[in-house]
């Protein structure tokens, strides 16, 4: 199951396969990169999550099934134990850190994406028409009809009416 920022990002990609540039590889590249190196620090953010569950479940257990646990035990275990615990927490909250810098750089990568395709679609589609539908500026200031006119390649292609309410 993909998220939908994943699903936009897959969607940049193929849109970019369309140019023919030797920039569209690098960023390619760059986003794949980032995509792998995201993923690596998600499950290293796991893997210390589950250890900080487990060193909460062992200090659990001594704590409740064994008498007198910090003092009865082996003070190497007890040191052991919270050690593990200190270490998880710190290098969770270094890969929540690294995850949100992979996330800005996919970002960065993403946003480049969008302004290629946008252009890509202007070299080929030509520049688009813009109106505003709230604007009364738009036709001749009322809120009637409005002709759209289309140019792809500096030729008008179609016009066509649009009835605003």
């Amino acid at each position: 199951m993909m998220s939908e920022h994943q699903i936009h990002t897959e969607f940049l990609r193929q849109c970019i396969l369309y140019e023919e540039s030797a920039g569209r590889q690098e960023l390619e590249e760059g986003i794949n990169r980032v995509q792998r190196d995201a993923r690596c620090v998600r499950r290293a953010a796991w893997l210390m999550a589950i250890l900080a569950a487990l060193v909460v479940a062992g200090i659990g257990y001594g704590t409740v099934l064994v008498d007198n646990f910090p003092y009865n035990a082996p003070q190497f275990i007890v040191n052991l134990i919270f050690a593990l615990g200190l270490g998880s927490l710190i290098s969770l909250l270094a890969f929540a850190g690294l995850g949100m810098v992979y996330r800005k750089k996919l970002d960065q990568q993403r946003e480049e994406c969008r302004q290629r395709v946008a252009r890509l679609l202007e070299s080929r589609l030509g520049k688009p028409v813009t109106t505003s539908w709230r604007d009364g500026s738009v036709g001749n200031g009322s809120l009637g009809t409005v002709k759209v006119v289309a140019e792809v390649n500096g030729s008008r292609v179609k016009v066509e009416s649009i009835a605003r309410g």
